[in-house]
């Protein structure tokens, strides 16, 4: 039968000599020290692959601290090796795992400068389009039906830049698609941005503004699922101010896509996000 022995009650009365317990401590922080040098001498003397081991070990067990101090040192020793590419990049990585998004931005940044013709530049920019994403959807709450004066939250358009690079410049990257989903979504968003200021301009009787906001939909958001609204918006607002040849216009663009009874138009779009 197993069982856990118990442990000792401390002794009033001192088990080892007073000079014993002032060695104690004296005798452990050596051996903390000689341990720092050790590691110090092999960060100075291990070779580039036994470098990058040791760090990519450090993350995979989510030792970001360990990882984040060899991978500079394999950079700094090896600064134009295959391993120190790949080490700038676990640092993104490493980066943006432990929340220092901002720090992560910067790693993405040098790497694209540092590797503008790198293969592996998907991976930076697409890490770049997700820490902007990950930083939006608090801030379209925030703008979202709250003050119609407010500027979109600049995370959003990086987002979208970040993600369109990726989808324009590396079609073929394992993160292509993700990344175009990604962007439909935040451009949907943006696009009901606009809406929403139109509406508004509507509600305070200025058609013409409201049109306008309604046509830069139809114009930078080809495809999101505002134009409908946008077209209407447009339509109503012309049709206010007495132009009738442009109502006409809309009109005919809005029967175009949008007919009677189109079952298709109408029913509501189960969005990837959507789950």
């Amino acid at each position: 039968m197993s069982f856990m022995p118990r442990l000792p009650r401390p002794s009033s009365s001192p088990l080892l000599p007073a000079s014993a317990h002032l060695a104690l401590p004296l005798l452990l922080a050596c051996l903390a020290l000689s341990a720092g040098c050790a590691s110090r001498d092999l960060l100075r003397t291990a070779s580039v692959q036994q470098l990058y081991d040791m760090a990519h070990k450090a993350m995979v067990r989510n030792d970001t601290k360990t990882a984040i101090k060899d991978y500079q040192s394999l950079t700094s020793r090896f600064p134009f090796t295959m391993q120190a590419r790949q080490a700038k990049l676990d640092l993104i990585y490493i980066y943006y795992r432990q929340g220092d998004k901002d720090t992560a931005i910067d790693a993405a940044d040098d790497f694209l400068r540092q590797e503008p013709t790198n293969p592996r530049d998907d991976y930076a920019w697409y890490m770049k389009g997700l820490i902007y994403f990950e930083r939006a959807p608090a801030s379209i709450a925030r703008f979202l039906g709250v003050d119609a004066a407010r500027k979109p939250p600049v995370d959003i358009l990086k987002a979208i830049a970040a993600f369109n690079t990726v989808v324009t410049q590396y079609p073929h990257s394992q993160y292509a698609h993700d990344a175009l989903k990604r962007m439909i979504y935040l451009r949907n968003r943006m696009a009901d941005y606009d809406i929403y200021v139109a509406r508004y301009y509507v509600r305070r009787g200025a058609f013409l503004a409201a049109a306008q906001r309604a046509h830069e939909v139809i114009e930078q958001y080809d495809g999101a699922p505002a134009e409908k609204e946008a077209l209407q918006i447009m339509l109503n607002c012309y049709r206010r101010l007495g132009l009738t040849q442009l109502a006409d216009n809309v009109q005919r663009v809005y029967a175009a896509n949008f007919p009677p009874g189109d079952r298709v138009a109408s029913t509501p779009v189960r969005r990837w996000w959507q789950f």
